[in-house]
């Protein structure tokens, strides 16, 4: 039977853990309302960022989507992995050694399959040292990449053999069975041969620097399998989530918020050692929504804008890829730009013939993604006569019409009419014609038979205010006046409940951390309504500002509390007009001077 993690260990880990600073590893974060991070959430496509994060109490919440949770639940969402996964590979994070209810730990399947791709880099770069790699060697020197370069990333060599990867990791105790689950074996009817064979490998690695899978160029004549080899669709590996070149570059496209996209591994080294450390690379298939996703959640969200750079090749193939990028542009939080060698050459070959400073000429002379588009639908005709060249400015119409800018719209609008000799009120008609069936058709799907969610009601604002305030500062409050609070009624069914399980531990309110204490006794249903409380951010700065403001706000709560008493006290006064009940009119008139008191000192 499996190990279990002490359920000890998995408390004292989450307390260590700074979800900050996890989240961070994932998700470009900027310092919102005082203790509060926010950013671009990565489970819905956003362009405003509505995704929260608080060190204390430790939680993520969208208020976008209304995901939310601890640490371990985000882990388990942005990697799809299983809690127990998520328990140890946050251990591996803060450098937390588990201990296990059965004795010696088990490793999960997916910590296992992860190790396994570790321990075959290592063989596989130390393999590129060796007498037969000698042709692997020969073409990265052809390619204009030394020995240190090859280190740097990681770049390794798998033998001729059948079996050479199978037998090392064998002897060591992995079993078949799990190379074959990774991709780094095949299954065959004498048990199973390697993959990867006389080939030079990359390293292909996640954010976190952990190895996902690899790519593969053939370097014999006599090996029939393709150019490039990728490992398949494994549990750590899918080819449409990773980017080549990650790990290297996490860090500076978060610094300089720019990514350069080309199409290889070698444009990837290229690029970097030429001193463009941004630069990544798709493995083995078109750049789609799940790259645009990772590389928006890197970029964050910032005044100073963002720059996509795509280095595509000037073929036939470039040419629709650049076009399909196009298609999607309007999803990056990022301008995007094209950028191409001269003479057709990719990065690799550019630095190979003209050295390092060519790379950055070529960057330096980027061009918008629409420009390119632009020019592509003008060069389908031929423009020799009138009725070719109106038929260029209608096909590249809709693209000067997308464009956001007012200025650079109307400045393209001029340059469209001069590449396509026509009067610049002519092609400014069709790009405005253009622009209003695009607001129409963006507006269509919009419009909805069902009725309008309603607005929160000033009263529900208001009861949302006073349980932020209680949630996130508890402190600001007594239990009496939370009590009377309840009596007096909160019209929202859940916040009731909510005040009710507050009420039944009272003791919690004096607690470090109520609100990861209250979301541990809350059931599921009240689950997110205390996420959202505890990360919906306050206005104000700093902890004075925080005082400030938690005590105008229980103020308001007891003068609206106190409002209802007496109107339940004067209600009862007139039950009791022309009754005998001299005592009991004498004591609710006392109570309503007490009232009375009691809001005068709350207005000083």
């Amino acid at each position: 039977m499996a190990s279990r993690v002490k359920s000890s260990d998995i408390e004292q880990l989450k307390e260590r853990a700074d979800i900050v600073e996890v989240i961070g590893g994932y998700v470009s974060l900027k310092p919102a309302s005082s203790g509060s991070f926010k950013g671009l959430c990565p489970f819905h496509g956003e362009k405003t960022p509505s995704f929260n994060v608080r060190a204390n109490p430790a939680f993520y919440h969208c208020f976008g989507c209304g995901v939310g949770g601890d640490v371990y639940k985000f882990l388990q969402e942005i990697e799809s992995i299983s809690f127990t996964d998520a328990v140890e590979r946050l251990a591996q994070k803060v450098g937390y050694e588990l201990t296990y209810e059965e004795g010696a730990p088990e490793s999960s399947n997916r910590s296992k399959l992860l190790e396994l791709n570790k321990l075959a880099a290592t063989f596989y770069q130390e393999q590129l040292a060796s007498e037969e790699a000698l042709k692997a060697r020969e073409f990265l020197v052809s390619r204009g990449f030394d020995a240190s370069s090859a280190a740097t990333f990681g770049i390794g060599y798998a033998p001729k053999g059948w079996r050479n990867l199978i037998d090392h990791l064998t002897s060591k105790g992995h079993k078949l069975e799990d190379l074959i689950t990774v991709g780094l074996a095949m299954q065959s009817d004498k048990g199973g041969y390697d993959r990867f064979r006389g080939r030079v490998l990359w390293p292909i690695k996640d954010a976190n620097e952990q190895v996902l899978g690899f790519g593969a160029r053939k370097l014999y004549d006599d090996d029939e399998g393709p150019k490039y080899l990728n490992t398949p669709e494994t549990p750590v590996y899918h080819k449409s989530g990773v980017l080549y070149g990650l790990d290297l570059a996490r860090k500076e496209i978060v610094k300089k918020r720019e990514v350069i996209v080309v199409e290889g591994y070698t444009d990837v080294m290229a690029c970097h050692l030429a001193g463009h450390q941004t630069a990544v690379a798709t493995c083995g298939t078109a750049f789609g929504e799940d790259h645009i996703r990772l590389i928006n959640r890197l970029l964050g969200q910032s005044s100073d804008p963002a720059s996509v750079i795509f280095t595509f090749d000037p073929d036939a193939a470039g040419q629709k890829a650049a076009l399909r990028v196009y298609g999607d542009s309007s999803k990056f939080n990022a301008l995007t730009f094209v950028a191409a060698g001269p003479e057709g050459l990719d990065p690799a070959d550019l630095r190979k013939e003209r050295g390092d400073k060519a790379i950055t000429e070529m960057l330096g002379g980027k061009k918008p993604l629409f420009e390119f588009v632009i020019r592509h639908r003008i060069s389908q005709f031929p423009m020799t006569d009138l009725d070719s060249r109106v038929a260029a400015a209608r096909a590249a119409a809709p693209v000067v019409a997308d464009i956001v800018d007012p200025a650079l719209r109307g400045g393209y609008t001029r340059q469209l009419a001069d590449w396509v000799s026509l009067d610049v009120a002519d092609v400014s008609a069709l790009v405005n014609g253009n622009k209003q069936a695009g607001v129409r058709e963006r507006v269509e799907p919009m419009r909805t038979s069902e009725p309008a969610k309603q607005p929160a009601s000033p009263q529900q604002k208001h009861e949302e205010q006073i349980l932020q305030v209680l949630v996130q500062h508890p402190a600001a409050f007594s239990i009496e006046q939370l009590r009377r609070m309840q009596a007096a009624g909160f019209s929202e069914k859940e916040h009731r409940e909510l005040v009710d399980v507050i009420l039944q531990n009272p003791q919690s309110l004096s607690e470090a951390n109520f609100a990861n204490a209250l979301a541990n006794t809350v059931g599921e249903e009240l689950l997110p309504l205390v996420r959202s409380l505890a990360l919906a951010p306050l206005p104000v700065a700093n902890e004075s500002e925080l005082q400030r403001y938690s005590a105008g706000i229980v103020s308001g709560a007891m003068l609206q509390t106190l409002n209802r008493e007496k109107t339940d006290l004067l209600a009862a006064l007139k039950r009791l007009e022309g009754s005998s009940s001299s005592d009991q009119i004498e004591q609710i008139q006392r109570q309503l001077m007490s009232l009375e008191a009691e809001r005068r000192a709350l207005m000083r």
